[in-house]
């Protein structure tokens, strides 16, 4: 009786197995978690620098990457910025989450189009500590940012182009 492949009847009267019926529990209980998640990441403050411009953004981008390196991820960084405000931040998170798009780049290019709710992001400008690999460069073509801005020595590398 407590096999887990036992059928049960669903409140439609349709058979399925304890382990299916775990399964999609534990599914919509992953979903809700995964929302709450984001809601919460969507509300947390970004900090503001006292004086915006090109070096203190520049300079968030940094101190995300010395975040990715306290993780034990790759050293990069990256802010979207629009009107002289953060909107989106971004640590790599490639080893720490097994995902290979995790490239802070994206991951701020995510964070700005949640928090702004939108997908165009256009009027911003993307701030990293490296040049955008290929992948980053596409997806902030896709997403509309104006411009890309790179290193210590702030690199406008223009608008983001398809390669």
């Amino acid at each position: 009786m407590n096999d887990i492949r036992a059928a049960v009847t669903t409140p439609a009267g349709s058979r399925i197995t304890r382990r299916a019926a775990l399964s999609g529990t534990a599914g919509l209980v992953v979903t809700a978690f995964a929302s709450l998640v984001a809601a919460q990441d969507r509300t947390r403050t970004i900090p503001q620098p006292d004086r915006p411009g090109r070096e203190a953004f520049m300079a968030r981008a940094f101190e995300m990457r010395r975040l990715a390196v306290e993780r034990g991820d790759q050293p990069y960084g990256a802010v979207i910025v629009k009107a002289d405000r953060i909107v989106g931040e971004g640590v790599s998170a490639v080893v720490t989450d097994d995902d290979p798009t995790a490239h802070a780049e994206m991951v701020a290019i995510r964070d700005a189009a949640r928090r702004l709710g939108s997908r165009d992001l256009s009027g911003c400008e993307m701030y990293g500590t490296s040049p955008a690999c290929p992948m980053c460069e596409a997806g902030a073509y896709w997403a509309r940012v104006t411009r890309l801005l790179h290193g210590a020595m702030i690199v406008d590398a223009g608008p983001p182009r398809l390669r």
